[in-house]
C-alpha cells in the first residue's frame, strides 16, 4: 500500500502518541506501535500497558488544553495540546483518531488515514 501523506506531520502524530504512552506507562510496562492496511485505510496503532483513561475522560482527551491529571500541574505532564494536535493533523489527512482505554490496563490510540487522500504542501 502506498500512502501519500506529509511525512513530517505523520512523524509528529506518531511521536506525540508514543510520548504520551511512555509518559503514562510505569517502568516495566509496554508500549507498542503497529501499522497495517485495512481495506483502503492505513492504520497506525500505539498501545500501552499504562495507567489508562477513565471512561468519563475519554470524550475530552483530544480537546485543546485538557489534561487527565486533575491538578493540571505542568510539572506532571505536558500542556494538553499534544492530542489536539494529533487530531488536527490526522483530520488534515482525511483520517480519524480514536482511543480505547481502561483504567489500570492501558490505552490504544488508533489512527486511520484513507489511502486515496492526497496532502499537498
Amino acid at each position: 500500500m502506498v500512502l501519500i501523506a506529509d511525512p513530517v506531520r505523520l512523524r509528529q502524530v506518531v511521536g506525540n502518541l508514543v510520548s504520551n504512552a511512555l509518559r503514562h506507562t510505569p517502568s516495566g510496562g509496554q508500549v507498542g506501535i503497529s501499522a497495517a492496511q485495512d481495506g483502503d485505510d492505513a492504520v497506525i496503532e500505539v498501545a500501552d500497558s499504562g495507567v489508562g483513561i477513565d471512561a468519563d475522560d475519554i470524550p475530552h482527551v483530544f480537546d485543546r488544553f485538557w489534561r487527565a491529571e486533575k491538578s493540571r500541574n505542568r510539572a506532571t505532564g505536558g500542556s494538553g495540546l499534544g492530542l489536539a494536535i494529533v487530531r488536527h493533523l490526522v483530520q488534515a489527512h482525511g483520517g480519524t483518531v480514536t482511543v480505547t482505554s481502561a483504567p489500570g490496563h492501558g490505552s490504544t490510540f488508533t489512527v486511520r488515514i484513507p489511502r486515496e487522500h492526497l496532502v499537498l504542501p
